[in-house]
């Protein structure tokens, strides 16, 4: 079903490129082709985690000179959200890549250029 569409992609576009209609109604400026390599963009960040817990336990500090010894509940607080966190980032990652998800832009930059485009047009 999607290799038909494609094909009758294909043909739309190779009839709004051709003459035979008189002048072309498509006129790109480019190629019609794929580049080797993709934009070498950041990927997002995730949001902040533990925002509570570390404002808490540096309220803990503030108000005892900053003295571990004190606040030793606030800092386990914090170590075991920040180990929830990881978990969970870890966890996440691991059913992306069995998902598929998303190639970094180096990776696909490195797999385009394995495996380059045709650099006809259609």
């Amino acid at each position: 079903m999607a290799a038909q569409r494609g094909i009758q992609f294909q043909e739309k576009v190779s009839r709004l490129l051709s003459r035979q209609n008189g002048k072309p109604v498509l006129k790109p400026n480019r190629t019609l082709a794929l580049k080797d390599a993709v934009a070498n963009r950041k990927l997002k960040k995730g949001e902040a985690t533990c925002i509570t817990e570390m404002s808490v336990l540096m309220a803990c500090w503030k108000q005892n000179n900053f003295v571990d010894g004190l606040c030793s509940n606030e800092v386990k607080d914090f170590y075991i959200c920040v180990e929830k966190a990881q978990a969970a980032m870890k966890n996440k990652s691991e059913q992306t890549k069995m998902q598929g998800g998303r190639l970094h832009p180096k990776q696909a930059t490195t797999l385009l250029k394995r495996f380059p485009n045709l650099r006809t047009e259609i």
